[in-house]
């Protein structure tokens, strides 16, 4: 993989037409949707440990369906039998962990959301609501965790969620936006104001 691409563009974003698409449309773009966040909170808990994110990405479809379109509350009220027929669902990664976490954090989601009013005012309330742009001229630069990600991570796991070390949610961090790790040069990056 090159560490740009012709135009520009991130380099890890230049294997595949779906990589492309994802990069282009979603990644380090700001989202406060509670519905994506939580998306984005399973997809990236499935992604860990050592899975690469075009294989999720490819099997986003697949979660889709089997958690309920990402429904918080539907995810959260799901039943045992109904979690444990997921381990024949060939459209996702089959692990019983994952799978069970995915439940386990809904639940954690839904007590974030009473507290703060949304888990977005939650989640932006650590960077005092505005994304932190960095400025890495190749991926290389990127760091797998930051102090941000550590103190997110920590707080996650005091509050009962599961399947969010600090690399996922520095991973997280960049997929909502609340970091804009584009490289230098690339056309999705952040304008300076």
């Amino acid at each position: 993989m090159s560490e740009q691409g012709d135009d520009g563009t991130c380099g890890w974003a230049t294997g595949s037409e779906a990589m492309r698409r994802y990069h282009d449309e979603e990644w380090g773009r700001p989202r406060r949707d509670d519905g994506y966040l939580f998306e984005m909170l399973v997809l990236e808990g499935a992604q860990a440990p050592g899975l690469s994110w075009s294989t999720i990405l490819g099997r986003r479809e697949g979660y889709r369906a089997a958690f309920k379109g990402f429904d918080v509350e539907a995810v959260a009220g799901m039943g045992d039998q109904e979690l444990e027929a997921l381990m024949n669902e060939p459209t996702i990664i089959r692990n019983r962990l994952k799978i069970v976490g995915t439940r386990k954090n809904a639940l954690a989601f839904i007590a974030v959301q009473c507290e703060f009013g949304s888990f977005a005012e939650y989640l932006w309330g650590m960077v005092g609501g505005a994304p932190i742009v960095n400025h890495p001229r190749s991926t290389a630069e990127l760091p797998v965790t930051s102090e941000l990600s550590d103190r997110l991570s920590k707080d996650l796991k005091k509050r009962g969620f599961t399947f969010v070390g600090s690399t996922i949610m520095n991973a997280y961090l960049e997929a909502v936006g609340v970091f804009d790790d584009h490289v230098v040069g690339c056309p999705a990056k952040t304008p300076e104001a």
